[in-house]
């Protein structure tokens, strides 16, 4: 009899245990925003609240001191406790102004009257991917892609990849720079394929916490065209975008201005009023990724430059963009080229110094060669002619 009571003792005594006893809990936060780390219990009195970081107090409240005790240097005016909570049991701990050397395990110990109870917290804290941004660079004489997210924690995982696939060896260069406030800059850049100029370059940054993925791509194409006669820009989104809005820029310098947008869930095209009568969109064929633009009665003054074709949706973003140059015909409707100056004629005049330099040399040689002919022979026909002078 006696032994059945003392099973029933301690398995009553094992399931208080774990009821008391939260499993961990884990928590992600967002880098410079508030966070919260859970800490419930059953009601009683004389409560003694104390919460631990990494083994190190950080918060003790003492229903019998009524006071506060606040420790841990780097948490200081940071860590906020509801001292009103805790009499209804909830001892949740309020982090202010998370950052990445906040993370790790904290726990939340709590003695009442009614017994003791005990949670842990894992924390994690999160600087997301805000938006990934991709463009071409010429360095020392190489064409390279360069993919770069800032500010971001932890640091991304990074790949490439193009479209259409290629067996090539893509060998990209990636840098993970840590800042003083614990953030990453990473910077990754991949040189161009050689011979394959219509490719699609594609970066892709995936986070450990959140798992999310974020995508950018790029293709690039210069275009020529002829004033008054009307210009297909192509722009084709990856098979990887299944709903993107579409967005199509015009920039000449460092201005850029939007002249054409188009949302695939509202099916509504906008385009720039003083764009008028210049740009058309094949609607049906941009539901289904083609945001080819067809420019009308281009001008060269007003039309030459950079144009930008982006497809983007939630965590991608898709690039193409065309370097249009717009030439003018002339009157025989041939496309004209813009003359650059000769320099043949400073050739031909250097060619004609050349010639009589040389010509002027060779009669100079001729003249001197007269003037050494051998005194002997002068001699000879001198007696010569004075022996025929005598002669009968």
């Amino acid at each position: 009899m006696s032994a059945m009571f003392t099973w029933a003792c301690l398995l009553l005594w094992i399931g208080s245990a774990a009821q008391d006893k939260t499993p961990d809990v884990a928590v992600i936060c967002f880098n410079s925003e508030d966070c919260v780390l859970p800490c419930s219990f059953r009601p009683g009195q004389n409560e003694t609240v104390e919460w631990f970081r990494q083994g190190a107090l950080v918060y003790r409240f003492n229903r019998n001191g009524s006071k506060e005790t606040f420790k841990a240097p780097q948490l200081a005016d940071r860590v906020f406790v509801s001292a009103q909570q805790i009499s209804n049991g909830n001892a949740t701990l309020i982090l202010r102004r998370s950052a990445p050397q906040d993370r790790g395990m904290y726990s939340c110990h709590v003695q009442t009257s009614a017994g003791q109870h005990t949670t842990k917290v894992i924390l994690k804290v999160e600087a997301p991917i805000r938006g990934l941004f991709l463009e071409q660079s010429r360095l020392s004489g190489y064409e390279e892609i360069k993919c770069f997210v800032p500010d971001v924690f932890p640091a991304p995982r990074v790949t490439w990849a193009t479209e259409p696939p290629t067996f090539e060896d893509l060998r990209p260069v990636t840098r993970k720079h840590a800042k003083e406030n614990g953030l990453f800059s990473v910077d990754s850049r991949l040189t161009k394929l050689k011979g394959r100029p219509d490719l699609i370059y594609i970066c892709k940054m995936t986070t450990s916490y959140s798992r999310s993925t974020w995508t950018a791509s790029l293709r690039e194409r210069e275009i020529a065209g002829t004033e008054g006669r009307d210009l297909t820009i192509l722009c084709a989104a990856p098979t990887y975008l299944k709903n993107p809005s579409l967005y199509w820029t015009f920039s000449r310098g460092d201005n850029s201005t939007l002249i054409l947008s188009y949302n695939s869930q509202s099916d509504r095209q906008v385009s720039a009023p003083s764009w008028d009568g210049h740009l058309e969109l094949d609607i049906y064929k941009a539901k289904f990724g083609d945001g080819s633009l067809r420019l009308m009665d281009p001008r060269r003054s007003e039309h030459s430059g950079s144009y930008a074709c982006e497809f983007s949706e939630k965590f991608s973003r898709h690039v193409e963009r065309s370097q249009v140059t717009i030439s003018i015909r002339d009157s025989h409707g041939q496309r004209s080229v813009e003359q650059k100056p000769s320099y043949w004629w400073i050739l031909g005049v250097v060619a004609a110094g050349l010639v009589l330099v040389l010509a002027g040399l060779l009669a100079f040689l001729k003249l001197k060669g007269r003037d050494k002919k051998p005194r002997g022979h002068a001699d000879e026909e001198t007696e010569l002619n004075r022996v025929k002078g005598q002669s009968p």
